[in-house]
């Protein structure tokens, strides 16, 4: 019986038992692996994606995986320039390697078509659209004029800004000092806490919140009126 290599983990895959009477997986297949479930499962509606998978060690050597490869990635996390993708074989004392995506999201967004001042009020006139790489674009974007309606800007823009959340004043969901109900995703389970938020945003904005109990302060998301999801 063909001998099966054992797990794999850390932050790149360790090298698996020697396999040289066996038959072995093919890295170009793993990467592979990766890049497709991205673009198959974190894909923007209306958006498109590049994704180029980093190559593994050439001295790696993983058992012929008798099942179709399996990917995700880890925590449920948001998809960013670079990322992780975790591929298993999934069958009994089957491999897991991690595999490093470098990502790029193109999609439209609005962008200022002047300079603008604080306190300006953001119109048809002042934004139109680009495509441009949202996937590091940490602080999010804003894709439509329904979301800058009645707003007025936060802080001076230059022409050529991509408009994010935080630059829009008004309609704020969270307020510095609110009382907030953190959310985090582990493993595909919520977590929730009471937090106080250490500064004001609308949805999508980020911001520092204060855990109640830990006092521990962290990176989130204001995801609705009086709820953050925490960053990893």
């Amino acid at each position: 019986m063909i001998r099966r290599a054992v797990a794999f983990g850390g932050l790149a895959a360790l090298l698996a038992v020697p396999l040289s009477a066996a038959a072995t997986q093919s890295l170009e297949a793993v990467r592979a692996a990766a890049v497709n479930w991205l673009q198959q499962h974190r894909t923007l509606p209306g958006a498109r994606m590049t994704a180029e998978a980093a190559p593994l060690d050439s001295r790696l050597q993983l058992a012929d995986c008798a099942a179709p490869l399996d990917a995700s990635l880890p925590g449920n996390r948001r998809l960013t320039a670079r990322v992780s993708v975790t591929v298993r074989c999934p069958v009994p004392g089957g491999w897991t390697v991690r595999v490093p995506v470098s990502v790029k999201m193109f999609t439209n967004v609005l962008v200022t078509s002047r300079p603008l001042a604080r306190g300006d009020g953001i119109g048809a006139s002042d934004v139109h659209t680009e495509e441009r790489d949202v996937a590091g674009l940490a602080y999010g974007y804003v894709a439509g004029l329904d979301q800058i309606e009645g707003r007025a800007l936060a802080r001076p823009l230059n022409a050529g800004s991509v408009l994010t959340p935080g630059m829009l004043a008004g309609r704020q969901a969270v307020r510095n000092g609110d009382a907030v109900s953190m959310e985090a995703s582990v493993e595909g389970v919520t977590i929730r806490a009471d937090g106080v938020a250490l500064g004001a945003g609308d949805t999508g904005s980020r911001i520092k919140v204060r855990n109640a109990s830990s006092g521990k302060v962290l990176d989130a998301i204001v995801s609705g009126p009086g709820t953050v999801a925490v960053l990893p």
